[in-house]
């Protein structure tokens, strides 16, 4: 029997095919999902499933989807698709949805994201665990019956829709297509869902568009679909180079996020995008608010203030991100880690909207993207290392003890672990939700001064 203690995550569900996850473990989560949607939203008409390419996909969503029916609920297969366009339909239909992914993690991995009518987010304190304690009861009593699920006489319907034109036009829509002018664009897809969405938003723009490794393949034969590893940007950056290409794309395995590479083969990291991006959204709409995670440069709320923006600073996740957005308003939030959030887009992050941003601010200028990402790339930053400890929170206790001592000036807070700024530098000490981890990320002025306080606060960490 599936351990799903093991597999439900702080956002979402992942795990190994199929040790950790399998039929069994989906049937009684979807039976539990539409359970949940009912006593949350009331009337629901239907739950939205879609997958990516991974091969256990076919079989997992197929029971999910048996689950969910099994509660009378009617089921909408979206089938392929990208989790941003699960978001999308989840927003304009107003139906909960539920997406087949793994993200970025290696082949034998599969997992599933949730959101409910509207494209607002489930976590593991907004239903997930609602969901796992259902389920689980369901798999140790090996029937539905008694348990909270039981199946009603008369299932659910199930249907199945093309949404892909209609999430195509959606990305366009957030900018002025107009506007746009030839250039030369390579998006690696790394045999993920950005095979299927990129060709359909960008077929009518008029772009020279080349497409590295399209074909929906989830062994990932060229490399894994995780772009935040620089060397998975590796191939896109030589192409870059190769063909003379004005800027290139590297999306993740579920196509939600994307990392931008400039026309010297350079990247942009996910903090140098989000100013980016944050500047072009501002000068649409003066005044608005703009939310950035804690571990952002400090770039962007730098470049928020000086368009006119307000900057609000959050925990680090896209189910604190969607709530903040809900209650202040924003039009725009950013994580480091490539995930971009548009109010217009129900609150929801998406890789391709972000990437049609970029692309609307290079076509307003006759630069090339190097010079005008040049505003934005201020400091330098450690990328976030993570540290095994056998006592997270011990550590971190530790940590802020040494600073207040001997950096007196420096700011601490424990928003989301533990933040220090000392005015020409600042880190961020963060557990990891699933292991035994310490997330270290930490910007300064200059490389050299970056490399040597990454060195002290490792050295810290290690000793404790």
């Amino acid at each position: 029997m599936a351990d799903l203690d093991a597999i439900f995550k702080a956002y979402d569900i992942r795990g190994t095919y199929p040790d950790q996850i399998d039929s069994e473990a989906c049937h009684a989560i979807g039976a539990a999902f539409a359970r949940f949607a009912l006593d949350e939203g009331g009337d629901v008409p239907e739950i939205l499933v879609a997958r990516d390419m991974r091969p256990s996909g076919v079989e997992l969503a197929a029971a999910f989807r048996d689950g969910v029916r099994s509660q009378g609920v009617d089921v909408v297969d979206l089938g392929l698709a990208s989790t941003d366009l699960v978001y999308f339909a989840s927003g304009s239909r107003n139906a909960p949805g539920a997406m087949f992914t793994a993200s970025h993690n290696p082949a034998q991995y599969n997992g599933i994201k949730f959101c409910l009518a509207g494209a607002r987010p489930v976590g593991l304190d907004s239903g997930l665990a609602v969901i796992r304690d259902l389920a689980a009861g369901a798999l140790a009593a090996k029937t539905l019956a008694g348990t909270g699920l039981d199946a009603v006489a008369s299932p659910g319907s199930e249907s199945s829709d093309d949404m892909l034109g209609a999430f195509a036009d959606h990305v366009r829509s957030f900018v002025d297509v107009s506007k746009f002018r030839p250039l030369k664009i390579v998006a690696d897809t790394a045999n993920g869902m950005g095979g299927l969405v990129v060709p359909a938003v960008f077929e009518s723009l008029p772009f020279d568009l080349e497409i590295m490794y399209g074909e929906l393949d989830g062994t990932f034969p060229n490399h894994p679909a995780d772009p935040i590893q620089p060397e998975n940007q590796r191939d896109l950056r030589a192409r870059v180079l190769e063909v003379g290409a004005d800027l290139g794309f590297a999306f993740d395995g579920d196509a939600d996020r994307v990392f931008v590479v400039d026309e010297r083969g350079e990247g942009l990291s996910g903090s140098v995008t989000t100013a980016l991006v944050a500047a072009g959204v501002l000068a649409k709409e003066p005044g608005a608010t703009v939310l950035h995670n804690l571990i952002c440069s400090k770039v962007v709320p730098e470049v928020v203030r000086e368009r006119g923006g307000v900057p609000i600073r959050t925990k680090v996740g896209h189910s604190y991100i969607k709530a903040d957005m809900a209650r202040t308003g924003a039009a725009f939030g950013g994580e480091h880690s490539a995930h971009y959030y548009f109010r217009d887009n129900y609150r929801a992050d998406s890789g391709l909207i972000a990437a049609v941003h970029v692309l609307e601010q290079l076509c307003a200028t006759d630069q090339p993207l190097s010079v005008l990402r040049a505003p934005f790339d201020r400091y330098a930053d450690s990328g976030e290392i993570n540290t095994q400890v056998s006592d997270p929170a011990k550590v971190i206790d530790e940590v802020a003890a040494v600073y207040a001592q001997n950096h007196p000036e420096g700011v601490q807070d424990r928003l989301d672990g533990l933040t220090v700024d000392l005015g020409d530098w600042w880190f961020n000490l963060r557990p990891s939700n699933t292991e035994p981890l310490l997330r270290l990320n930490l910007e300064a002025r200059t490389r050299d001064e970056c490399d040597a306080h990454t060195s002290e606060l490792l050295h810290l960490i290690t000793k404790g």
